[in-house]
């Protein structure tokens, strides 16, 4: 049975892909790296390649920036107008970063000098974040009462502020920005492909103009020529680099190629397949003098990504939403419709695990792979289903 693919509002690959990239994310994440192949895990950061770890974060940034024309146009629906719709992308931009650093932060935390165990201010950091940003329901007999979840959770945060220390003794240190963690990389990239994405509009060759800026962007700053606007980059320095948001933004140019009523689904198709081809040529072209490296941020191992990027979303376009087979990935679509809950959710579990002393990871040794591996898929696909239960119960995180 094939589905009715020119309904505009809904690409159910979109959600699907999302998901799968989100998947892989915790699942690459809980891996213990002497215990798995090395093609599974991150390489290193001086060494020229990529594994599968490589390539998950850019393939969700790259959905990101799918999902922004859509959101944008729902956001049209209601009434909203640009002013609107541009406060919603700042304040969402505003909640990842700080989503990020405490998630950051957290690993830093000394307990001694802070009072409180390093697992104990987790758990308690991301119960506020979910209080604070949790999908309340419409409900006017509870209203007052969620408005209460927020403000105790507004409160948790200060307190925890408030009490964290890093560093030790003689030389204390409180919170730092960092790299912003990946919900901060994520809100740098979301408010430059978003903004753009919003007074843009589906002008589909500025859109890839501007993208070809921040690709230029981040060959310059590879190649060390924004040297001197180094006094801005602890706070700017993810767009000035160019790596992210030009992750982002390729996602967005799908996205509009996607969007013209013009073309039928196949032609749309065939446009990113031959985009997908460019993005890997420019890729290994540019190798020749930047090497594949996800921890260096290079233009060539982002083209890289773009390119396998598209070409499995548009696999996935053809086998979803053209063939219409779907049953498959249920498990991707339930995370990709709850991703920030299926994301952050996980990471109570683990605190509380290890606050608690549960021999619960066992199988996180060296001496057999497979239990390795197998350990790993199986704790995603249990956080997963915990994702979905908490959203069953109306804990759905919303930015």
């Amino acid at each position: 049975m094939t589905l009715a693919v020119q309904k505009p509002n809904r690409i159910l690959s979109i959600d699907i892909m999302r998901g799968l990239t989100l998947f892989l994310m915790l699942f690459v994440n809980d891996l213990f790296e002497p215990g798995v192949p090395e093609w599974l895990i991150h390489t290193k950061a001086n060494f020229d390649g990529m594994g599968l770890a490589d390539w998950v974060f850019p393939g969700f940034l790259f959905m990101v920036g799918i999902s922004i024309p859509y959101a944008i146009q729902s956001r049209r629906k209601k009434g909203q107008s640009k002013a609107q719709i541009f406060g919603h992308i700042v304040m969402r931009t505003l909640s990842l970063l700080l989503i990020g650093v405490l998630m950051l932060n957290s690993e830093r935390l000394n307990s001694e000098l802070s009072g409180i165990s390093q697992s104990l201010w987790a758990i308690l950091m991301y119960v506020s974040v979910f209080l604070i940003w949790n999908k309340y329901p419409n409900n006017e007999r509870l209203n007052k009462f969620f408005i209460g979840l927020k403000i105790l959770g507004i409160l948790g945060l200060l307190a925890l502020a408030f009490v964290f220390k890093a560093g030790e003794t003689g030389n204390v240190s409180w919170f730092e920005i960092g790299w912003w963690g990946i919900l901060g990389l994520i809100g740098w990239g979301y408010l430059v492909a978003a903004t753009i994405g919003l007074f843009i509009g589906e002008r589909l060759v500025i859109t890839i103009l501007l993208w070809f800026f921040f690709v230029i962007l981040n060959i310059l700053s590879s190649l060390g020529l924004l040297n001197f606007l180094d006094f801005i980059n602890p706070i700017l320095g993810v767009i000035i680099n160019g790596n992210v948001p030009s992750i982002v933004l390729a996602g967005l140019v799908v996205s509009l190629i996607f969007k013209q009523r013009s073309l039928s689904p196949m032609k749309k198709g065939g446009f990113v397949l031959l985009l997908a081809l460019f993005s890997l040529a420019v890729g290994f072209f540019l190798r020749k003098w930047f090497i594949i490296s996800k921890l260096n941020g290079t233009p060539s191992w982002a083209m890289i990504c773009n390119g396998i990027s598209m070409f499995i979303f548009v696999l996935l376009y053809f086998v979803v939403d053209i063939k219409g087979r779907v049953k498959w990935a249920t498990v991707f679509k339930v995370a990709g419709q709850n991703s920030l809950t299926t994301y952050l959710a996980p990471y109570v579990i683990y605190y509380l695990i290890w606050g608690m002393g549960l021999p619960l990871f066992f199988y996180k040794q060296d001496t057999s792979q497979l239990l390795a591996v197998g350990g790993s898929i199986i704790w995603t696909l249990a956080m997963v289903g915990f994702a979905a239960l908490l959203s069953k119960i109306k804990i759905r995180l919303k930015l």
